[in-house]
């Protein structure tokens, strides 16, 4: 099975805060000249600072602008399955290749809470619905265990794992082998070709972003059966990723790194972090070591 590499593409920005859909039309074109498939209104995308009616028109206007050419998932996940359900209706409406669902933030969770709320959405739409683990984020841990339970669902395809831990990685992917049809989708940069090295059905990338060709060349090694070339690739994204995070809160870096290569994106809504400018020197530095200024 080909492997597909997927952005958690960034929500561009005018300096009033409004949503800049041409600039956010444009990192779609450049991600899908990379190669790569594209996530909307995930964590890299400023969701939780989103308006339902900006969400639902976001994803109207990188649908469009795909046209078909690359697949699109969008993350529909919020605290209620109320209102997750409302956005799951309003993608399915649209026509998109997947719907994301990350798991409640603030409201503390049982895992038979979980089952119930990813049943009752995948229940609702016709679009196949791919569970969002992010723990250090939610605070709600989706347990092995309970994925596999969810795998059972006809209309649950697969999960995005950001969790960051490789053994929970593992466990989903052993989940993906008793239960056919259920995708695992690493989250993680630096465990992207090991992932698709132990059964991976891609990877959904946030530092994809600021590096979409070798994102793209991971996979397309990888897929080519080219090893060699595609830990070199790997070696290089994971070493960005090592030196990039390691300035600050890792979705406001990327944004930051993408920023400094073009300042359409702008920045994201307050009260999100915003680096100083000798953060922006110590940025710019990297992307010039990795010939991306």
């Amino acid at each position: 099975m080909t492997k597909q590499a997927f952005v958690a593409l960034v929500t561009c920005f005018n300096e009033d805060e409004t949503i800049n859909y041409q600039a956010t039309r444009a990192q779609v074109r450049r991600q899908v000249d990379a190669g790569n498939n594209i996530m909307c209104a995930g964590t890299n995308g400023d969701f939780t600072a989103l308006t339902f009616e900006e969400k639902v028109r976001l994803t109207e206007e990188v649908v469009d602008e795909v046209d078909g050419r690359v697949k699109v998932i969008v993350n529909a996940g919020m605290p209620a399955t109320f209102e997750t359900v409302k956005l799951a209706r309003e993608f399915d409406r649209i026509g998109v290749d997947g719907i994301a669902v990350i798991t409640p933030f603030f409201i503390a969770c049982t895992q038979d809470g979980l089952i119930r709320h990813f049943s009752t959405v995948a229940d609702t739409v016709k679009t196949p619905i791919y569970l969002y683990d992010i723990p250090a984020r939610t605070q709600n841990h989706i347990e092995p265990e309970t994925a596999r339970t969810l795998a059972r669902h006809g209309n649950i395809a697969g999960i995005k794992d950001s969790g960051g831990a490789k053994e929970t990685l593992e466990a989903y992917l052993q989940v993906a082998k008793e239960v056919e049809g259920f995708e695992v989708y690493s989250g993680p940069d630096h465990l992207v070709l090991w992932a698709l090295q132990n059964g991976a059905a891609g990877c959904i990338s946030g530092l994809g972003n600021a590096m979409p060709d070798v994102l793209a060349g991971i996979l397309n090694a990888f897929n080519a059966g080219d090893i060699a070339e595609a830990e070199r690739q790997q070696a290089t994204f994971a070493a960005f990723r090592t030196e990039l995070y390691a300035l600050g809160f890792a979705p406001a870096m990327v944004k930051r790194a993408l920023y400094l290569q073009d300042a359409s994106v702008g920045a994201s809504r307050q009260p999100a972090l915003l680096p100083t400018k000798a953060q922006d020197d110590q940025i710019a530095t990297i992307l010039r070591r990795y010939r991306l200024l």
